[in-house]
Parts: structure tokens; C-alpha cells; sequence
């Protein structure tokens, strides 16, 4: 369970006499446990299913680059086919129904630990949360002093994969609708119908890897102990 700390303590002595008193403990290192195995698979075979979905998801795009007639038909936008998956549109979708099932069984294994775990309290964004977003707004981007860490995300991450959880759940949904659009034809209606359903899945991915682009220069800008913490599940030394 995360949440769990642990300290590297050393205690030295002064004097060579053995009946010296001993020093006041010194703190060499501390870590904290903050990502459980379960999560920090999720979040890696996720990771890999995401890249998957979107280069293919992209390829599909080339076959047929509109959203209908209200939008051009032709040329909407250029994908290069060398940043795409799959070749062709049949091996795109194959491709990208393979790991959309990956996708989907991911996401709901790691909702489903996260309610029944108890986990969700440490990334989930509340009204408590709302006064420290500005803080950590100003200090991203204007260069305002940094807020002090009280728990492992600050409101402004917490904010962040919050929605990311929404915009997964949207792709899922959107995808859903432009994959079965007769099965699921109250679905397309939802959304506008099947071309708009299209263009929401579009938009959604878009979204999505806003927020991974965003992601990686936080992981960066925390340092490396982040990037380690995702691999070993321990954080050396944490703010907080």
C-alpha cells in the first residue's frame, strides 16, 4: 500500500570511549512507497497500448483524412505515414482493436484498485484541492515560489490526472461509438452522430496527448527520482 515510509538512520559517537554518550540520530536517507505494483503496471502497459492506439489510430486517420461533409473531404491534415502504425488501413485497425482491449482491461483494473484500495484519495482532485491550484500555476510557468509539498501530488497534478481518467473513459466511449456505430447507435446519437463521433475521438486523443506532453516536462522538472519512484515503486528523499 503506498503511503508507507522508511529511513536510513546512523548514530555515531564523538569520543572513543565506549561509555560516551552517543549523538542524536542522523538522517541519511528517507523513501516513501508511493506507487503499488498494481498501479505502476497499469501504468506502463497503458503507456504502451496509448502509443500503440494513437499511431495506428493515425494510419486509419490517412485513409480517410475528414469528418464528413460540413468539414473538407480532402487533406484535412497531412499525417506523415512514417509516424504511423500499421502500414495500410487493415493493418491499422488490427493494430488498433488489438490494443484497444488492452486499453479498456487496463483502465478498468486500475479504476477498479484504485476505488476498492482506497489508492484514488492520493491522485484524486477535490474542492480541497481548488485554493492550491493557482499557487502551482504561478510557479510553473511565471516563476513564483514554489508551494510547500504536503502529500505526494500537488493540486495542479492532481487536477491534471484526474481529467486525464475522464478523457480515457471519453476515448473509450467515442471509440465505441465510431467502431459500432449500429450497435451502438444511441451512442453515436449522444454525440452527434457517427461523423461527429469521429471528430470527438479525434479531439479526445489530441487532448490525451496534451496532457502526456505536459507529463513528461513535470517528470522532468521533478527529477529523476520521479522517473524512478514509476519503476521501483519507492521515492528517495520526497518533499513532504
Amino acid at each position: 500500500m503506498s503511503g508507507a515510509f522508511i529511513e536510513i538512520i546512523e548514530t555515531r559517537n564523538k569520543s572513543s570511549d565506549p561509555d560516551a554518550p552517543e549523538e542524536e540520530p542522523v538522517v541519511l536517507a528517507r523513501a516513501v512507497y508511493e506507487h503499488p505494483l498494481v498501479v505502476r503496471w497499469c501504468h506502463w502497459l497503458n503507456a504502451i497500448s496509448l502509443f500503440v492506439m494513437v499511431g495506428s489510430g493515425l494510419q486509419i486517420f490517412r485513409a480517410f483524412p475528414s469528418f464528413g461533409a460540413k468539414i473538407p473531404q480532402k487533406d484535412l491534415l497531412h499525417w506523415p505515414k512514417a509516424f504511423a502504425i500499421g502500414g495500410w488501413l487493415g493493418g491499422a485497425l488490427q493494430w488498433h482493436l488489438t490494443f484497444m482491449w488492452i486499453y479498456i482491461a487496463t483502465g478498468l483494473f486500475y479504476l477498479g484498485y484504485e476505488l476498492f484500495s482506497g489508492n484514488y484519495r492520493q491522485v484524486l482532485f477535490t474542492h480541497r484541492d481548488v485554493p492550491g491550484v493557482w499557487p502551482m500555476v504561478r510557479h510553473y510557468f511565471f516563476f513564483g515560489p514554489k508551494p510547500p509539498a504536503r502529500e505526494a501530488y500537488n493540486p495542479l497534478q492532481k487536477h491534471a490526472y484526474t481529467t486525464v481518467i475522464g478523457l480515457g473513459v471519453l476515448s473509450v466511449l467515442t471509440g465505441l461509438a465510431v467502431w459500432k456505430p449500429v450497435q451502438f447507435s444511441w451512442l453515436a446519437w449522444m454525440m452527434g452522430g457517427f461523423h461527429y463521433a469521429r471528430l470527438w475521438h479525434f479531439l479526445v486523443m489530441w487532448a490525451i496527448l496534451a496532457f502526456v506532453l505536459g507529463h513528461l516536462v513535470m517528470v522532468i522538472l521533478h527529477g529523476w527520482n520521479n522517473f524512478v519512484s514509476m519503476l521501483t515503486g519507492w521515492k528517495r528523499d520526497p518533499d513532504y
